[in-house]
């Protein structure tokens, strides 16, 4: 009866030893204090001399400490932080943009889209027994492309084509 008990309970403390401790597989924050990856460094703070020509604050606007995050992490992993900027459509693609509106553009293009979209997929919808799975890709079978077999009407018809990974 005493081996039992004993070896009960050396199994009831070893078992709350291994249960709470996960270790490094853990990574939420327990303590109270800051989490080191969420505390970011920035500029330091500059008290103005006139405490009336704060700018207004205005909901998603530049920080007065840290104004180009963006920027400054693309600088720091060696990227250039001018191409954040969004100019339009390189002059590159003229060619193609001419080309593309060549017969006018429409510009509530995307809500046309949209709602002949919503449409088609309304239509072919269709009742399933567990009704949330998602039909986006079977609506859209007919008029999905087979890749491989595209890849191989270029190449027979003698157009350079990039390498594909094998089906």
């Amino acid at each position: 009866m005493r081996k039992a008990l004993l070896g009960f309970s050396i199994a009831v403390l070893l078992s709350a030893c291994a249960a709470g401790d996960r270790g490094l597989r853990d990574l939420r924050s327990n303590g109270g204090g800051p989490d080191e990856f969420s505390v970011l460094p920035v500029n330091p703070l500059i008290l103005p001399n006139d405490v009336t020509t704060l700018p207004v604050p205005t909901p998603g606007g530049a920080n007065r400490t840290d104004p180009a995050p963006e920027a400054d992490a693309v600088s720091v992993l060696g990227g250039n932080p001018n191409a954040l900027i969004a100019r339009g459509a390189p002059t590159s693609d003229g060619a193609l943009i001419a080309a593309a509106s060549r017969n006018g553009v429409d510009p509530s293009i995307r809500q046309t889209l949209a709602s002949e979209d919503a449409a088609f997929r309304t239509r072919r919808a269709r009742l399933t027994i567990f009704g949330g799975r998602d039909r986006y890709f079977s609506a859209y079978a007919r008029q999905a492309l087979d890749a491989y077999a595209e890849l191989q009407r270029f190449r027979n018809a003698g157009i350079a084509t990039p390498s594909a990974p094998p089906q």
